[in-house]
């Protein structure tokens, strides 16, 4: 019984090792490096947001996902933008009639 236990604490032992060496030299698996603390990849333009702008925005990555607050400002902005853009495309569309008869 004994023999038993020092195998699995030895498993144990050389499995936590080969992870940790692991870690070490492949990372976290991330194309880009981590940001430092504080810091945020996300980045938009102040006006016009393209498909572009879109497409490359990151949030920076925490415990259990993605920052929150990041995401919710992004959709915020990106909803002000959409509201602002079909506001313009209902001006053009329909034009308002000149009250001044010629």
């Amino acid at each position: 019984m004994t023999t038993v236990l020092i195998y699995l604490v030895v498993m144990a032992l050389v499995a936590a090792v080969v992870f940790l060496l692991a870690s070490v030299v492949f990372g976290r698996g991330e194309e880009l490096p981590p940001l430092p603390p504080g810091a945020s990849p996300t980045r938009l333009p102040t006006a016009d947001v393209t498909g572009d702008d879109v497409r490359s925005v990151r949030f920076q990555l925490v415990f259990r996902g993605y920052r929150m607050a990041e995401v919710d400002w992004v959709l915020k902005r990106l909803g002000d933008e959409v509201d602002e853009l079909r506001g313009r495309v209902a001006e053009l569309e329909n034009p308002k009639v000149d009250d001044r008869t010629g």
